[in-house]
């Protein structure tokens, strides 16, 4: 039995009478737990998912990635920011929209999440306004260059996001705690919450997250990208482009 507090029952209420009785159907034949269920009703109030946006959740499996990266936040934040700054970050994340060359490289990953970034942002989550890619910082004369930057409109902080095509090793999170510091001297306002980092990687043991992220001083998290579509290249060379297959159409 799902029990729920009179506050916690009111929310579902009101969720419940906010979303169109096709999605509770569509839920009602996708998800069988009732906890779930409500989950993905609130998310769409929330979001204001149409009933396609919010079956594609579902297959993406979100409720068990919603807040489960390796993250510092309880150390690193104040509550409830740090509660809320867990809950959106997902593990892993899900970019079933790219289609990418065997042996791609970072810049070619970071270039396709930009191509699609109505998607990207869909799967970041509500409150993601992006600023800009190999975004520039100045420190001590020399040239720094972010992978990506966010501002949330929800945490009201700038987000880094930094991209490896790699597993994870323990200096990948000494050099985002490095930028970050640099971005809160440079860019944040006082106005501003501490900046966030996101450090996204194909691969990780979260023993060795959790040791490397013990010691760093700005709040971070680190989480899986998963594809579904990595392409050889004599196949992706043949196969039409989104634009080519739109020109089709409309002919």
């Amino acid at each position: 039995m799902v029990q729920v507090s009179l506050a916690q029952n009111e929310k579902v209420q009101v969720s419940l009478a906010q979303i169109p009785w096709y999605h509770h159907i569509s839920l009602l034949a996708k998800v069988k737990s009732i906890a779930e269920r409500l989950f993905y009703v609130q998310e769409t109030a929330i979001n204001g998912w149409s009933r396609d946006t919010m079956l594609l959740q579902v297959k993406s499996n979100l409720y068990k990635r919603q807040g489960k990266a390796v993250t510092n936040f309880q150390q690193t934040l104040p509550v409830p920011q740090s509660d809320l700054a867990k809950q959106t970050i997902k593990d892993p994340y899900v970019f079933d929209f790219l289609t990418l060359k065997e042996n791609f490289k970072e810049k070619d990953l970071e270039n396709q999440l930009i191509e699609h970034v109505s998607k990207f942002l869909l799967e970041l989550g509500k409150g993601f306004a992006f600023l800009g890619k190999q975004y520039h910082i100045l420190i001590a004369d020399q040239d720094y260059y972010l992978d990506l930057l966010f501002y949330h409109t929800i945490l009201k902080c700038y987000v880094v996001i930094e991209l490896k095509n790699t597993k994870f090793i323990p200096e990948y999170a000494g050099k985002l705690n490095f930028y970050l510091s640099a971005l809160d001297d440079t860019l944040k306002q006082e106005s501003d919450k501490p900046s966030i980092g996101i450090l996204l990687c194909r691969d990780k043991n979260n023993v060795e997250v959790e040791f490397a992220l013990r010691g760093m001083s700005q709040p971070m998290g680190v989480s899986e990208f998963n594809l579904t579509e990595v392409l050889p290249d004599h196949l992706k060379s043949s196969l039409p482009t989104v634009e080519e297959l739109e020109k089709e159409l409309e002919k």
